[in-house]
């Protein structure tokens, strides 16, 4: 799982040998170091024997349940391995796919120039991806099949873009968002990103954009995100946090801000303050530093990222 606090964790059952705080590893294509182990009740231990289960802290990425989890002594021989199996898998991914226009979804169906739909799903628990991908399994259609490419835990990053664009999928995130590259490279490559935290609107969105009745639907456009530096505490104000815009603007004027911590969405509302200098401002552009306080919300932490967007009325492609 991808934890809010701790990054990608994994629970491990040992079969073989012990596990200790230090061990290079190798799970799948993930070459990484124990930093932390964790018992069944919680308790940092610092090694862990056969037929015990045991919660690993070390993993770059969310592994894919299954892996084999396996200690290594030579790093450089690990990362060929790991390298070997990601490209492998990339190129099964890729061999599995095949192109698709999306522009006008129902109209190349009725063309039959349609035949499978293709979707990729990244989401921040295991349990959510699992059943997107289940029900969206489910979903007949007499001239189309819709078809789940790939699922897996965490934000959407670079190689999931890229995925799409070689087999014109659409991405569902669900309770998730994508790294700052993964967007610039979806945006150049006309790459459709879709974000929800319900998931039978998810569903629905697709059943009806296979029926030709996707209505005229909102949709967020990020207008800035800001990185938080450092945190202060004010008396009978509470929290602001001292920011820097990585990109774009942060705006007064926006419908709505988020809070993103290790790439999952842990609260939304509204901008209630930006100040620059003391002073407050309409907007802070990209390069510069402000003072930012969210309404009823004040457990920031340094390294989160601010998003603020606007909301836009489009027309109902998918």
């Amino acid at each position: 799982k991808l934890d809010k606090g701790r990054g990608p964790v994994a629970t491990v059952l040992v079969q073989n040998g012990t596990i200790k705080v230090g061990d290079l590893f190798l799970s799948g294509n993930i070459v990484g170091k124990v930093r932390a182990l964790l018992d069944d009740t919680g308790k940092r231990i610092n090694e862990a024997g056969p037929s015990t289960p045991v919660e690993v802290i070390g993993f770059s990425e969310v592994p894919t349940a299954g892996d084999v989890f396996a200690v290594v002594d030579d790093e450089k021989k690990a990362r060929q391995i790991a390298m070997a199996r990601l490209q492998k898998k990339r190129l099964a991914e890729m061999a599995r796919t095949r192109k698709l226009t999306l522009d006008d979804l129902y109209s190349k169906i009725k063309d039959g120039e349609i035949k499978e739909l293709n979707i990729i799903i990244k989401g921040d628990v295991q349990g959510s991806v699992e059943a997107l991908k289940d029900a969206f399994h489910l979903i007949t259609h007499e001239q189309v099949k819709v078809k789940v490419i790939h699922a897996s835990v965490g934000g959407i990053n670079e190689s999931d873009v890229m995925l799409s664009t070689a087999s014109n999928a659409i991405i569902i995130g669900f309770n998730v968002r994508a790294e700052s590259k993964a967007y610039q490279l979806a945006e150049k490559e006309g790459v459709d990103i879709r974000h929800y935290n319900i998931i039978y609107e998810a569903i629905a969105d697709v059943k009806k954009a296979l029926e030709g009745m996707l209505e005229p639907t909102l949709k967020e456009k990020v207008l800035g995100r800001a990185e938080v530096r450092q945190t202060f505490q004010v008396s009978r104000l509470g929290t602001i946090a001292g920011c820097y815009v990585l990109e774009g603007i942060i705006s007064r004027a926006s419908d709505g801000i988020r809070i993103v911590r290790d790439n999952i969405v842990i609260y939304e509302g509204k901008l209630a303050s930006l100040k620059r200098f003391k002073e407050d401002v309409r907007e802070a552009q990209t390069g510069y530093e402000c003072g930012i306080m969210i309404e009823n919300y004040n457990d920031l932490k340094t390294g989160d990222i601010l998003e603020n967007y606007i909301i836009e009325k489009i027309a109902g492609k998918l």
